[in-house]
């Protein structure tokens, strides 16, 4: 049987993985060359087989419907010989990281394709990211790295709320958290210590002032938001995710391209923006959600300077694009 041409929204998730996992074959080739933990070298050399195999199952897809293949990240965005940025503890907590922003993609690209070769690719996507994910938090466990959500009580009966002021946030009585609300604040603690060790990895490496400042930000933005949300935890003595500053290593030389680590950090400060919106939809207290409000908008503003700068640097690959109609119309009657 013949498929039907693949519509707008698998080529955009096509293309949206490709890109992804050809940057991650970059990032995970050069921990893997500087991973000495044994059980630590196992894990990342399987998400760099996951790696490979998506970008490779992409490029079969694509060039039997005819499809150019995006150029995504190559050989020239990595230094092989340059020293490790991160201690081995570091890649456990990225591998969880990039993790939750796959599940997120293959997630959603499961419910919207249907061509079934590509719904059947991103299921696979999905199971093998479920399996990593697990692995990962298996062996942080087991290393004693791992970070649980904080504990809560048991509820000692079923309860309604019966009260407006359930709502409250930023005046007279305001109730604790509830279990979903420290959830996504345990969450987006977690990933903004993540971002932070990146981002200081990345500044100490940075080729050029403009991106160099431009992750020296990030770093500022990243660790103003862990303290916000860490703030709610801590008032109602939760715990959260400590800071991961020290594991980056001492070092200047930079194993990846300028190129590859403004795109890495554009994707996920935009995931970001999705996160703090998941975490919105969940907050009932208005001061918790006007706090989340405004860190989507700053988040949001800054993954929108880095697209400014990879633009100007011709870094930029355009995702496909719909008709311009209008400049068709226009063009014939020139």
């Amino acid at each position: 049987m013949i498929e039907k041409k693949l519509n707008a929204a698998e080529q955009g998730k096509l293309w949206a993985t490709y890109m992804g996992n050809s940057m991650a074959t970059r990032v995970l080739s050069h921990m893997l060359a500087h991973t000495g933990d044994q059980d630590i070298r196992k894990i990342v050399k399987y998400a760099l087989s996951l790696a490979e195999q998506y970008v490779k199952e992409i490029q079969d897809i694509l060039i039997r419907e005819g499809y150019p293949l995006p150029e995504g990240f190559t050989d020239n965005d990595v230094n092989m010989d340059a020293p490790r940025l991160f201690a081995d503890e570091m890649y456990l907590h990225y591998l969880k990281y990039v993790c939750k922003a796959g599940l997120n993609i293959y997630g959603i690209a499961v419910t919207l394709m249907t061509r079934p070769d590509v719904r059947e690719f991103f299921k696979e996507c999905l199971n093998q990211a479920t399996v990593l994910i697990s692995r990962v938090n298996e062996l942080m466990t087991k290393k004693g790295v791992a970070v649980p959500a904080p504990m809560i009580p048991y509820p000692s009966k079923v309860d309604f709320i019966k009260k407006q002021n359930y709502l409250r946030g930023f005046w007279g009585e305001i109730r604790p958290l509830h279990s979903l609300e420290i959830t996504h604040l345990y969450d987006n603690v977690e990933n903004n210590a993540t971002s932070k060790a990146i981002l200081i990895g990345f500044s100490q490496v940075a080729q050029s002032d403009s991106t160099r400042s431009y992750f020296l930000r990030g770093k500022d933005i990243a660790a103003r938001h862990y303290d916000h949300l860490n703030t709610y935890l801590q008032e109602e003595d939760l715990s959260s995710s400590p800071v991961l500053d020290p594991l980056v290593a001492a070092s200047t030389l930079p194993p990846y391209s300028d190129k590859l680590m403004v795109a890495h950090k554009v994707d996920m400060f935009s995931m970001r923006v999705r996160t703090y919106g998941n975490a919105l939809a969940f907050a009932a207290r208005r001061d918790l959600a006007a706090k989340y409000a405004a860190l989507i908008l700053d988040v949001g503003k800054y993954a929108e300077d880095g697209a400014k700068i990879m633009i100007q640097h011709g870094w930029m690959e355009q995702p496909p694009q719909a008709v311009n109609r209008e400049a068709l119309a226009k063009s014939k009657g020139e």
